[in-house]
């Protein structure tokens, strides 16, 4: 048995589960309601992050699942190379895992589906697929602006190039997250995969006084740039040393109550032995022009369901795609029941305000 399985809070158990599209995948569950609830963590993270929003959903008499996605944990059956086939990590196909884990479960539908980070996108596709299984949506710190229009127009001077112009020079995550090194400079870093954890937990949240997130006007270099160093980093810089130069204080990490030491172990000790290309393959998907054109499909369908909203006040992750946020509110979902953006808390806010968030959601369940 791992650290993972062992430091499950009470009431959350852990099983394998084969969902019938290649993995087999870990989940976690609480609860033996008659409705279900289908949790999606996102990067880096693990369904361990969710580890205090099942007991409370749980408790109101809700079944809740939570797996270790494609690419994360102990979720087994994906290739973990560089050279994989990304086809594996597009949008359709993780929902086609979840769908397996469902049916796997002799689950016919879930009351919600609520993702967090990459998987509030994870989560918002499966409501715009699917709403017959997906009866009702929650994003969390990353909203979603909609699938891509089939006639948008062409780009202007690719944003990229732009970014490596300025003074001094940047570069988006996402492009970083593409390249080969990225899994190396985070895994095998001078300062190991527990302190980068620590460091990179630490400078996206709200505990990062610095972080203090506003809507930037649009989808420019200049603008961009505005953004801190975990999304628009210094050109010569990889992520590793990006956390690095933000690594709280010894006091500061034994104040952390939202993650101290033995939880974040959790995290290091699992990443330690899986690396992190399976989570970084979901980003390298954004810069496959296959992938859009297929989710160009979707394009002006909205999500119908019930739909909310839940992030930190001090998460830029918020504003870091320029429109996505009124987007989503205004025309994505035009059953839109609140954008909720909690004090004290930034991009990792089931974690560092559960009480709050546990609150938004059973509140959120009640209405639905």
């Amino acid at each position: 048995m791992t650290l993972y399985q062992e430091s499950l809070p009470d009431g959350i158990e852990s099983r394998m589960i084969n969902n019938g599209n290649g993995l087999e995948m870990h989940v976690l569950e609480a609860g033996a309601g008659d409705e279900t609830i289908l949790l999606l963590h996102g990067f880096p993270e693990l369904a361990y992050s969710w580890r205090r929003v099942m007991p409370a959903l749980a408790a109101d008499g809700y079944r809740v699942i939570a797996p270790d996605q494609r690419g994360y944990g102990l979720t087994t059956g994906w290739d973990w190379h560089y050279d994989t086939d990304l086809s594996a990590f597009r949008f359709v196909n993780l929902v086609r895992d979840v769908m397996g884990l469902l049916a796997a479960l002799e689950v016919d539908h879930v009351k919600a589906v609520i993702g967090h980070d990459f998987g509030s996108n994870a989560a918002a596709h499966c409501a715009l697929f699917r709403p017959d299984i997906f009866r009702a949506c929650v994003m969390m710190s990353a909203p979603y602006g909609g699938p891509p229009a089939i006639d948008q127009p062409p780009p202007g001077k690719d944003i990229h190039l732009a970014l490596g112009e300025l003074d001094p020079p940047r570069k988006h995550y996402h492009l970083y997250y593409s390249t080969r090194e990225a899994n190396e400079n985070m895994w095998h870093g001078p300062h190991g995969v527990h302190d980068f954890l620590r460091a990179y937990f630490h400078y996206k949240s709200a505990d990062w006084e610095a972080n203090k997130p506003y809507p930037l006007k649009e989808w420019s270099a200049e603008e961009l740039a505005k953004l801190p160093t975990y999304y628009v980093m210094n050109l010569d810089d990889g992520m590793a040393e990006t956390a690095a130069a933000e690594m709280p204080s010894a006091d500061d990490i034994a104040a952390c109550q939202w993650l101290p030491e033995d939880e974040l172990s959790v995290y290091s000790e699992t990443y330690e032995q899986t690396g992190f290309q399976g989570g970084l393959n979901w980003y390298r998907g954004r810069f496959v022009d296959q992938f859009t054109r297929e989710m160009q499909v979707y394009s002006g369908r909205t999500i119908d369901v019930p739909a909310t909203f839940i992030s930190g006040a001090s998460d830029w992750g918020v504003y870091q795609a320029p429109g996505a946020l009124d987007a989503m509110q205004n025309t994505v979902c035009p059953d839109f029941r609140g954008c909720h953006l909690l004090d004290g808390a930034g991009h990792w806010v089931q974690q560092e305000q559960s009480g709050a968030v546990n609150a938004l959601l059973l509140a959120f369940l009640s209405e639905i």
